[in-house]
C-alpha cells in the first residue's frame, strides 16, 4: 500500500464498501464444550486440560448441554430460525494450538439461519442479517513474546482449547465502518443482556473479523474481498474498515486489482498487511463429527430455553418510553447495560417517580462513578438508598439542593439519606409560620431592598430568597419563599 496515496473523500464518495463480519463469541459456561474442564481465565498455562481437549488417542468428546442452550438463546435473541437438526463436523488444519488436528465446528448444517439486527445508523435504523449462527471449540493460544528464548521459539497454553464458541455470521449488508461499529455494539449489547457471553475483549471472548470488498456506487456486483483479520477492539475494527476501504479504492482508481487474500491489521501503523492469498488458503476438508450424533433440538427444549429469555434491549427501551414517559435519548442511555436498567427500575419503583429517577440515575449517579472509574454493580449507593432519596425530594422533606450535599455524604459513608437527615437535622422548612418568622427577619434587615423591591426593581427579589435560604441553613422551601416573599411585599 505504501506505494499508493490514500484517495480523499470526494474519490471515497465515489465508491461504496460491502462488509460482512465474522464475530466469535466465547460463551459463559463453567466448563469446556466437550470435557469437563474449567474455563476459567487467566489460570497457570496448561493446567485446565484433560485427553479430550488434548486430542489424545481415544479421548470421546461429549457435548456441553449449557453451551447448546446458551447458542439457542443467542439465536432467539438475534430473530434466526433454529434448525431442528444440526450437525458437527470436522474442520482440518494444523496449527500448533490446535492439539487435536481439527477442530469441532458446524459446515453445511449449522445451529442456527437467516436472522437480523436492527442498527441506528445515521440517523435512522437498518437492518443487518445474520446468515448463521454455529458452535465450535475453540484452540488454545501461541504466545510469541515474554519470554527470554521468543525470538527462537513459540510457546503453546492450551487452557483455551476447548472452551466453546459461537460464530455469528453477518449478511454483507454493512455500509461504512461507522455502521459495522453500531453492529457490533448492538450485538454485543444483546448477548450481554441474555447472559451468554460477557464479551470482554480483552480476555477474547469477541473476536470479529472483516470481509471487505468495495464497489463503484450504482454497482450490484460485489467487488474482490479482502478478510482482515486481529481486530481485537470496536477502535481497531473502525479504523482497520477505513484504512483498507481507502487501500482497495486507491487499487481500483490506479488501474490496479483487489487480490483476494486475507490481512492482518497493524495498531502502531494504522495499516493492513497481507498474510496469506486466499488461492492458498487451507481446504478444511470438512466431514461429520463421527464421535458426535446429530444435535436434535425438540420444539418442548426449544420453548422451555424460550421461556427464560429476559427482556432484550429494544423491548426495554420501548417499554420505558411508553410505561415511564422517559424521553428516547434517556431510555436509550438507561437501556445501555442489563444491571443499569435495573438499577434505574428499582430507583423508579422506590421513588414512585421515574423521571426524576432517571435524572438522577444519568446525572448525580454516573458523574460520581465514572469520577471512580466504577460500574454500576459496584455503586456505593444502592437502588433503594437513591430511591429515597429521591422519594424524600418529591416529598417537599428536603429541597434539591440539600439532596446534593446528602448524595455526597451517602456516597463517602454508604448511609442511607433518611439517615443522614435524622443525624444532622436536615429537613426541609416548608411550615408558613416558620418560613413568615424568617421573611419577616429579612425583611427587617435589608430595608433598602424591600424599598427598591416597591419602587420596580423586582429583580431583588432573588436577593432576598437568598438571604432567606442563608438564615434556614439552606432547608428552607425555596418555592413556598418564593409566594411567601411575594405576597409580603405586596
Amino acid at each position: 500500500m505504501s506505494s499508493h496515496v490514500l484517495p480523499d473523500t470526494e474519490v471515497l464518495a465515489r465508491y461504496e464498501a460491502v462488509i460482512g463480519l465474522e464475530v466469535h463469541v466465547q460463551l459463559a459456561t463453567r466448563s469446556k464444550i466437550y470435557c469437563a474442564c474449567p474455563t476459567s481465565f487467566g489460570d497457570p498455562p496448561n493446567t485446565n486440560v484433560c485427553p479430550v481437549c488434548l486430542g489424545l488417542p481415544g479421548a470421546l468428546p461429549v457435548l456441553n448441554r449449557a453451551a447448546v442452550e446458551m447458542a439457542m438463546k443467542a439465536a432467539m435473541a438475534l430473530n434466526c430460525r433454529i434448525r431442528p437438526v444440526s450437525r458437527l463436523a470436522r474442520k482440518n488444519y494444523f496449527y500448533p494450538d490446535l492439539p487435536k488436528g481439527y477442530q469441532i465446528s458446524q459446515y453445511d448444517e449449522p445451529l442456527a439461519e437467516h436472522g437480523y439486527i436492527e442498527v441506528t445508523s445515521g440517523g435512522s435504523r437498518r437492518r443487518i442479517g445474520i446468515t448463521r449462527i454455529h458452535l465450535e471449540d475453540d484452540a488454545g493460544k501461541s504466545l510469541h513474546e515474554g519470554f527470554s528464548d521468543s525470538s527462537r521459539y513459540t510457546y503453546v497454553d492450551l487452557n483455551r482449547s476447548g472452551t466453546p464458541l459461537i460464530e455469528i455470521v453477518s449478511e454483507p449488508d454493512i455500509r461504512t465502518s461507522e455502521e459495522a461499529y453500531e453492529y457490533l455494539t448492538a450485538l454485543k449489547q444483546v448477548l450481554q443482556y441474555i447472559g451468554v457471553s460477557t464479551c470482554d475483549m480483552e480476555k477474547g471472548h469477541l473476536r470479529c473479523d472483516a470481509n471487505v470488498s468495495v464497489r463503484p456506487r450504482g454497482e450490484t456486483k460485489f467487488g474482490t474481498k479482502a478478510e482482515v483479520k486481529n481486530l481485537n477492539s470496536f477502535r481497531f475494527l473502525k479504523q482497520a474498515l477505513d484504512y483498507e476501504i481507502s487501500r482497495q479504492v486507491s487499487l481500483i482508481e490506479s488501474g490496479e486489482e483487489v487480490i483476494q487474500e486475507t490481512r492482518l491489521y497493524d495498531p502502531d501503523t494504522g495499516e493492513t498487511v497481507g498474510m496469506r492469498s486466499k488461492e492458498h488458503a487451507h481446504d478444511y476438508r470438512y466431514f461429520p463429527e463421527p464421535d458426535l450424533l446429530p444435535l436434535t433440538i425438540s420444539d418442548e427444549w426449544r420453548e422451555r430455553v424460550r421461556a427464560e429469555m429476559p427482556e432484550l434491549p429494544a423491548q426495554k427501551r420501548a417499554r420505558f418510553i411508553e410505561t415511564y414517559g422517559l424521553r428516547e435519548y434517556d431510555a436509550q442511555v438507561l437501556t445501555a447495560t442489563r444491571e443499569l436498567s435495573e438499577y434505574f427500575e428499582r430507583v423508579a419503583e422506590v421513588s414512585g417517580d421515574a423521571r426524576a429517577a432517571a435524572n438522577w440515575v444519568m446525572g448525580d449517579l454516573a458523574a460520581a462513578l465514572n469520577a471512580e472509574g466504577k460500574e454500576i454493580s459496584e455503586s456505593p449507593v444502592s437502588a433503594e438508598q437513591l430511591g429515597e432519596l429521591v422519594a424524600l425530594i418529591s416529598k417537599g422533606e428536603i429541597s434539591g439542593k440539600m439532596a446534593k450535599d446528602i448524595f455526597q455524604k451517602m456516597l463517602a459513608t454508604g448511609e442511607s439519606a433518611r439517615a443522614i437527615v435524622e443525624r444532622e437535622g436536615l429537613r426541609q422548612i416548608s411550615d408558613t409560620g416558620e418560613l413568615e418568622a424568617l421573611i419577616n427577619q429579612v425583611l427587617e434587615q435589608h430595608p433598602r431592598q424591600v424599598e427598591q423591591y416597591r419602587s420596580g426593581k423586582t429583580q431583588v427579589l432573588g436577593y432576598l430568597v437568598g438571604q432567606v435560604m442563608k438564615a434556614s441553613r439552606g432547608q428552607a422551601n425555596p418555592a413556598a419563599v418564593n409566594k411567601l416573599l411575594r405576597a409580603k411585599l405586596g
